[in-house]
């Protein structure tokens, strides 16, 4: 028999967030995954001192879609039926979990959108930031058909039994394209629910020469065209004009 949901999030270096927000998570959560990514700051040691949570670590950084796909493994192998993955840095607010967990009971991934709704006291979103994500979002909803508003947010919900039908390659920050080219190509169900658009780490750094935007925007069309032509190659075909994209995705 299957366990319900878990709450998974991928940690980097966050000692002076992280407690906190697992503090908080665990209101609304009833597990909770930390995926320890490589940190040494001192983050790795403070998850091992809680009993409250499931850690896992990576022995070295291995970048953010790598993390996330332990935690995608690991939600599979426990048997639980969803999981609600969302970042450790303050950035998401825990209470909205369950609004997740319930909207996908509908769909095999919600997805959050920071673009959809006006809250009071958003930020205001860096401006390359920002611009690409417009890019990009446009380029995913032109190839699918679909009518997403943000294809970055890591507040997600997926789940389980469709997370077994994906194949994730990439390691680092682009991994979210590579999911979203084989959702599409699935027939997968996606659903967006409206967050606060809330950014607390404007100089995060993307690796090296992606911190130049260009360079991360081109990067960013190379890993949808390579993850569309693997599926390609695989037999699987893009979808025609009928977006499998419901609820509440405008």
């Amino acid at each position: 028999m299957s366990k319900q949901w878990l709450a998974a999030l991928p940690v980097y270096n966050e000692v002076g967030y992280v407690d906190q927000v697992l503090d908080e998570v665990l209101k609304y959560a009833p597990k909770v995954l930390a995926v320890d990514d490589g940190s040494n700051d001192g983050t790795g040691e403070l998850l091992d001192e809680r009993t409250d949570i499931a850690v896992v670590h990576h022995d070295k950084n291995r970048g953010y879609g790598a993390a996330l796909r332990t935690a995608f493994q690991y939600a599979i192998d426990e048997g639980y039926e969803f999981v609600v993955t969302l970042d450790c840095d303050g950035q998401h607010q825990p209470q909205r979990i369950p609004r997740f967990v319930s909207a996908c009971q509908n769909a095999d991934i919600v997805s959050g959108s920071r673009y959809l709704k006006t809250y009071d006291g958003d930020s205001v979103p860096p401006a390359q930031r920002l611009f690409i994500n417009k890019q990009i979002t446009k380029t995913i909803n032109d190839l699918f058909h679909w009518n997403l508003t943000d294809t970055f947010c890591g507040f997600k919900a997926y789940r389980t039994s469709s997370l077994k039908q994906f194949n994730i390659t990439v390691d680092g920050y682009a991994m979210p394209l590579e999911l979203w080219a084989q959702a599409a190509m699935l027939g997968m169900k996606i659903l967006e629910v409206p967050v606060p658009l809330i950014y607390l780490d404007e100089k995060r750094s993307f690796g090296g020469a992606l911190d130049d935007g260009g360079v991360r925007l081109a990067y960013y069309n190379k890993v949808i065209d390579e993850s569309v032509q693997a599926m390609l190659a695989q037999g699987f075909t893009l979808p025609k004009p009928a977006s499998n994209c419901g609820g509440e995705c405008p």
